[in-house]
């Protein structure tokens, strides 16, 4: 069967702490889809949920109601449930092995799944290439830049050959013009892979840029306020923030965030 979708049906979690009078409402009803094949993009205030939803998804974490369903076309052409396909995740943090190589790191979770030496050593070799690393294959993490520890941690996930891969902020701790060069090279490597993406981000641009589609949270306890469709061409370069509807939609966006982002300063 071929995977159709992430579907998300009145999710609400929340975090308990000193007894089930205290804890903090992180999610309520949340209900939305990730289609296959595209990128998307979620956005929201600080500690609206945005990491959390995501660690649901991922099965990180199980949710106080609702769930999550991973669609797929049947042979008859409807749609059915089905158990998660291969996931990936790169987090803001780098989470690399310091006493590793490049090459030994990204092909440390084939090493877990019990792959053959020479097959995880070509595939990881075609990862590294897909991220433009070659000639660092044999350099340890505290000989690379903060960039350059990311394309790895992006290696790393695409090297598993998932079907979904969830970033979350992947670029936050990284400088603005770093940052700027990563978001293209992501562009061009997912849309070359094809792959589901579903990005955790506080940049609205970047969401612009990456995404297909983007959902705006509101403030805590999250909830999905809008989703916008970004009906521009691909592949794009920075240039394309020059075209009037990338302007347009991130208007919309911020018109409707800042009102969110408003009332999160309250809480």
């Amino acid at each position: 069967m071929q995977f159709e979708s992430i579907s998300v049906a009145h999710l609400s979690h929340r975090f308990t702490a000193g007894g089930a009078q205290q804890g903090t409402n992180a999610l309520a009803d949340v209900s939305c889809s990730f289609p296959a094949g595209r990128i998307s993009a979620i956005v929201g205030p600080s500690g609206c949920g945005k990491s959390t939803l995501l660690l649901i998804l991922r099965g990180l974490l199980t949710p106080s109601r609702g769930e999550v369903g991973f669609r797929y076309a049947s042979g008859t052409g409807a749609s059915v449930n089905g158990k998660a396909p291969r996931m990936a995740t790169v987090w803001q943090s780098f989470n690399l092995l310091p006493w590793r190589t490049v090459l030994d790191n990204v092909a440390f979770g084939l090493e877990l799944e019990g792959v053959g030496k020479a097959e995880r050593r070509e595939r990881a070799l075609q990862a590294i290439r897909s991220v433009e690393l070659s000639g660092f294959e044999k350099h340890y993490p505290n000989q690379l830049s903060g960039g350059m520890r990311q394309r790895v941690g992006l290696a790393r996930g695409l090297v598993m050959s998932p079907d979904i891969m969830f970033l979350d902020e992947p670029f936050g701790a990284l400088d603005a013009q770093t940052r700027l060069y990563l978001q293209e090279q992501l562009a061009a490597v997912v849309e070359r892979s094809g792959k589901t993406i579903v990005l955790v981000t506080h940049s609205i641009e970047e969401a612009i840029f990456l995404a297909d589609h983007v959902l705006v949270m509101t403030a805590r306890p999250g909830r999905i306020a809008a989703r916008f469709d970004v009906d521009l061409p691909r592949p794009r370069a920075m240039e394309i923030q020059n075209d009037h509807r990338f302007g347009e939609l991130f208007t919309s966006i911020y018109g409707l965030l800042r009102e969110e982002v408003k009332k999160s300063m309250l809480n």
